[in-house]
Formats: C-alpha cells, structure tokens, sequence
C-alpha cells in the first residue's frame, strides 16, 4: 500500500465493518509469507549435522548458516516500511516472495559453505519483509472490529512457527535429505503470490522516494543491527570479549545504533519513525516483546539441544515433542481473540506470561531420564501461555498508533522481538557453558577416589567391564571413564535446568511490567486512531 492508501485504509474500514472475501484472502495470504519466514530461521537447525557433512563444514562454521538469515532478515524488517511506500504493498510482497523462492532453491543446491551462507543472506533478506507486513496488512485492511482474528493468526505466526520449524525440518530431512527443507517454501510461496495478486490493487511506483530516502540512516542501522546480531550470535563460540573479532562487532554495534538513532532524531521524515518508542504502551508492549522472543526462541534452543544431548533422540523424535508446543496454539488462539475484546488484556498477558513461566519452571527439573512422556505436559502448558502474551502485546503496541505509522511501529515491534530471540540464545548457549563448568567442578569435589561409594562403583563397574573379556588395566579405565561421562552428562543436565529456571524467572518478573500499561481492549486498538 501507498502511504496514502495506508492513511485512507483504517477509515474506510471503520465505515464499513463488513470485510469481502479478496481482503480476506489478502490478510491470509500475507499471514502465510510471515509463517514461512519465521519458520526458515528454525528449520535448519534439526537438520545442521547431515548439511554441514554434505558440506564439509565444522559445527562452529555451520552456526553462520542461520547468522547469515538473521542478519539479513534483521536489517530488512525496519526497510519494509520504505519500500513498501516504494514499490506499492502488492508489487513488492510478490517481487521478494519470488526472490525469496529463488534464493531458497539455491539454499537447497548449495555446493559449499561459502555459497550456503551468500544464500541464507539473500533468502533472510528476502523472506523478513514478509514478517512486519502481515501485520501491516492486518492493521491497514481490517475494520477493528476483525483485528482481533487478524491479530490472533498473526500472533499464530510468531509462536507456531518456532515450535514447528524443528519438527518439520527433521520429518523432512529424514524422509527426504536436507536440501527438502528448502524445496518446501514453493508451496506456500506461491500460493501467498496468487493471494496477493488477487486481494491487493495494483499501484504506482513511487521511485522518486529511493532518492530523498534517508541512506546515510539506512546505512547505520544495517551497520548496528547487523553487527549487534552478529555479535550475539558468535558470542559465545568465541569466548565473548576474550576475541578480538567480538570486540570489532560490538564497537560497530554501538556505532551504527547511534547513529541510526542521531539522524533519525534530525530528519523530518526519517525511514522508519523511532519516536514511536516515546508512547508508553509501544515502549512497554515492545520491551515485552524483546522478552517474549528471548522465552521463545530460548526455550526453542533448550529443549532440542537437550533431546538430543542427553536423551539422544533423532530430529524427528525431537520434533513430536515440540510439536505438543504448537498444535494446541490453533485451537487456543480463537478463543483467545474474543477474550481479547471483553478483558483487559492486560489480565490476559499475565495469565499468558504465567503459563509460559510455569511452563519452564516444570522443564526445569529434569533428570538424565526425561523424556516425551515427562515433557508433553510441560509442552501443553506451553502452548495455552503463548497465544494469550502474542496476541495482547499485538494490541498494546498499535493502540493509539496513527495510521501513516502503522507500517513503522509493525516493523520495529517485529525487529524487536526477533533482537530478543538473539540475545536470548546468546544469554542461554553462555548460561548453558558456564553453568556446566560449576555443577561439573562442585560435582567433581564430591566424587572422589577417596569416597567409599565411588570405589564400590568403580568396582562394580570394573567387574562388568572385565566380565565382557576386557583385560583388567583396560576395564579399571574405562571404568574412570564412564564415571567421567556420568558426571558431565549430569552437569549438562542441571545446566539446561538452570537455563529454563532463569526463562522462568524473567517471564513471571514481566508480569510486573505489564502493569505499567494503559488498559486495552481489542476493538479499541491499532487502527481504531489514537486515543
């Protein structure tokens, strides 16, 4: 849409509450590409060890693979406003859908890392508008009285995809080799463009924009948000301030953040508005919203890594798992969408915030012999919580939002949830090192020659050994051994409950935050014009 188009659209709704068939269409088409994109950050990881052996890479250089993605999609998100106001919403959601098709066909005929990751950048750049513009679309096409269903599968799209990308990544690979889990986005993709093509109207280009478009700000943020990204993400391989490579990233950060912000702060008409973080409910809904994703994608790191450290289980193992996370979501939202009408959300959001807490609270005493049946409860739990923090927080952020803003605050809502899943994998995957490396010293004191139990243990372990034909020397040894192996899996153990007790924590502390909002209801929100 143009920006004029977009300044028109909430009033004509509100005139007339009845939506038509191709809007519909429009909505659920672009519901589809933000789904998609969403899903392609988590669905490599399942599926990380068969394409980094296909491609004779290490694990360390395989993390770029999904850094590359995040990086792009990052700095594209808070672009999508421009060039939305560029190429017209119709024109540009079909142009980068079909580039986004493209460069995931190339993803999945990558012939080494380089080339793997130069096609992760370009498909996280093209797929990461598709994020801030289903919401946009929900906002600018929708009378308020339907934005709480619109809000309620966008909401679906945030939380669903997580849970599902490692789930459908390891079915895939499994059944079909790696590179299906690229092939795959054809089929959404090219039902959003028939969606798109159909339910939004052809407009002008307006590519006298691109010139008075503020490029030394452009060129800022996309210095700060990637290199803040990028920072995190290889934080914590490389020992954090311990390297110079994280050092030169975090300085380029800090440069390009402030930068952004100081001539932001100096135009008149800045690429995307940054003083909406001066309205209080857009501050309190997107600094939720930055610990909403760390929760999110947090607990999406934990819970696989853990499945498959300590309980060995297979991707698609995994992935029947994380799906009790997920399904229970499309039958929640619905009813969580009228309840967000009637209630003040914020009573919703504190109920959400709780059961995600509790959830994570349940996962965090696990022992070496946790499993599907142990965790589906916790899964569930999950699932009722995060359909109820998605949706209100949807509704805080764009009440009072005014229409020619609205492509600016979906964007920076949008990029700051997906900031908050970054540094929240950042903090885990450090908690997780750390806190292994204490419970592996303090257990490590406790277990020695000199204690009485472990010398029966070692023994009795020895005998097995020896009874297996295994000569004496070399069954004492291996003996030490698997005494080793059991103190650092039980280290390992304790730290991912350490890493889930900490999600915990932050969510319940969240609920406190949540107060400091104004109240909001859904009919009243986004669109509906400032109040």
């Amino acid at each position: 849409m143009s920006s004029a188009t977009l300044d028109r659209a909430p009033q004509l709704a509100v005139e007339g509450q009845k939506v038509d068939a191709r809007t519909w269409i429009a909505v659920a088409a672009g519901m589809l590409g933000a789904f998609m994109a969403v899903l392609d950050i988590q669905i490599t990881n399942a599926s990380l060890k068969d394409i980094l052996g296909s491609l004779n890479a290490t694990q360390e250089e395989g993390s770029w693979i999904s850094t590359a993605y995040l990086v792009a999609e990052i700095i594209v998100i808070p672009l999508t406003a421009l060039l939305t106001r560029v190429f017209g919403a119709r024109r540009y959601m079909m142009g980068t859908t079909a580039l986004f098709l493209l460069f995931s066909t190339l993803c999945g005929a990558a012939w080494n890392l380089p080339s793997m990751i130069v096609f992760r950048m370009a498909q996280g750049f093209t797929g990461g508008a598709l994020i801030p513009m289903a919401m946009t679309l929900v906002m600018a096409k929708l009378p308020p009285s339907k934005r709480a269903v619109g809000m309620a599968v966008f909401g679906l799209t945030a939380t669903l995809a997580p849970s599902m990308g490692p789930t459908l990544g390891g079915y895939l690979s499994e059944l079909y080799g790696w590179p299906s889990i690229f092939y795959i986005n054809w089929v959404p993709g090219i039902l959003l463009i028939c969606g798109i093509a159909y339910g939004l109207d052809k407009e002008k280009n307006q590519l006298h924009l691109l010139f008075k478009a503020d490029w030394i700000g452009i060129g800022f943020m996309a210095l700060g948000l990637g290199s803040l990204t990028i920072f995190l993400e290889e934080g914590n391989s490389k020992d954090w301030f311990d390297s110079a490579f994280i050092w030169a990233f975090a300085s380029l950060a800090l440069i390009g953040l402030l930068g952004w912000v100081v001539t932001s702060a100096t135009r008149a008409d800045p690429f995307v508005n940054l003083s909406l973080y001066g309205q209080r409910n857009f501050l309190v809904a997107t600094a939720l919203s930055a610990v909403f994703g760390m929760a999110l994608y947090g607990s999406s790191f934990l819970l696989p890594l853990y499945l498959g450290q300590i309980a060995n289980y297979t991707p698609m193992q995994i992935g029947e798992v994380i799906m009790w996370a997920g399904l229970p979501q499309l039958f929640i939202m619905p009813f969580v969408a009228k309840l967000s009408s009637k209630i003040d959300n914020r009573i919703l959001c504190s109920f959400g915030l709780f059961m995600f807490g509790l959830s994570c609270l349940m996962n965090a005493y696990m022992d070496a012999t946790t499993g599907y049946d142990q965790l589906v409860l916790s899964q569930v739990v999950r699932a009722l919580g995060q359909p109820f923090v998605m949706l209100t927080l949807s509704n805080f952020a764009m009440q009072g939002i005014a229409p020619k803003d609205m492509p600016s605050a979906s964007s920076l809502f949008n990029m700051t949830r997906n900031l908050g899943g970054s540094v929240g994998i950042a903090l885990l995957a450090t908690s997780l090192t750390q806190r292994e490396h204490f419970h592996s010293q303090r257990l490590g004191e406790a277990i020695t020659s000199f204690s009485p139990a472990v010398q029966e243990r070692l023994a009795s372990m020895t005998q097995a050994f020896i009874a297996k034909g295994i000569d004496a020397a070399g069954a004492a040894d291996k003996a030490l051994k698997a005494i080793d192996g059991i103190v650092r899996r039980e280290s390992y153990v304790m730290a991912y409950n350490d890493g889930f007790f900490i999600v915990s924590a932050i969510l319940m502390a969240c609920i406190v935050v949540m107060w400091l909002s104004d109240e909001v209801k859904s009919p009243s929100g986004g669109g509906a014009g400032a109040h």
